[in-house]
């Protein structure tokens, strides 16, 4: 009797209740790693040791369900950080870069770099770069801004040519690393610290001293 019924089975039906259902499924696990990464942002901004059983109770999950998406404390953080950059990111692609003199437009790319830092100042402060790769990965679309605005600058004649791009792009880099670690350490307030590397990078970039503070200050340099 039971192979008979079996027989009228329609399997063509039951893959397509399936189908919905797994939808569903996914749909709920987006929406479930989405609050996590929202709430990982809120509670590690304010609080950079937050525990894992803090980001689930923020994001109405259970501990469990926070290792279901993410492994360890460092991959969320990773993943945190990515989605962060990401905004960065974003806001250097809103900046014009590719509009007026190549000065403007790089103190237009260390100003959308550093909201984030507003934003996220704490959080910034522990982020991992223990995976070498993925650290590289993270950052590769701000070099390659990056890059591109100082090679216009270069062609120009804004920046200076006297040293390899390569360097310029490292050089400012790591004035922009060492103005967050003053600002992390308490030794420059973030205004302090957003002026002087302002300052120092148009310098390093061989940007005539004279415009510099106009520069800086949003006035139109004066001749």
């Amino acid at each position: 009797m039971m192979s008979n019924i079996t027989t009228f089975v329609n399997l063509d039906n039951v893959s397509e209740i399936a189908t919905p259902r797994r939808r569903r499924r996914r749909s709920d696990a987006d929406r479930s790693a989405g609050a996590i990464l929202l709430a990982a942002k809120e509670i590690l901004a304010a609080q950079p040791h937050g525990s894992v059983e803090d980001i689930a109770a923020a994001a109405g999950v259970s501990r469990q369900t926070v290792y279901a998406h993410f492994k360890t404390r460092e991959a969320l953080i990773g993943a945190v950080i990515d989605v962060i950059t990401g905004e960065a990111v974003a806001e250097m692609d809103a900046a014009r870069l590719d509009e007026g003199p190549a000065a403007n437009a790089l103190l237009r790319l260390l100003d959308a770099s550093w909201r984030t830092l507003q934003r996220y100042p704490l959080l910034l402060s522990i982020a991992t770069t223990a995976d070498v790769e993925a650290d590289h990965a993270r950052h590769q679309p701000v070099v390659d801004h990056l890059d591109r605005l100082l090679t216009r600058g270069r062609r120009s004649g804004e920046f200076t040519t006297d040293v390899p791009a390569p360097w310029l792009a490292t050089a400012v880099v790591t004035l922009g690393h060492a103005a967050g670690d003053a600002v992390n350490a308490g030794r420059m307030t973030l205004p302090d610290a957003t002026e002087a590397l302002a300052r120092s990078v148009l310098r390093v970039c061989g940007v005539n001293p004279a415009t510099i503070t106009d520069l800086v200050s949003g006035s139109e340099p004066r001749t």
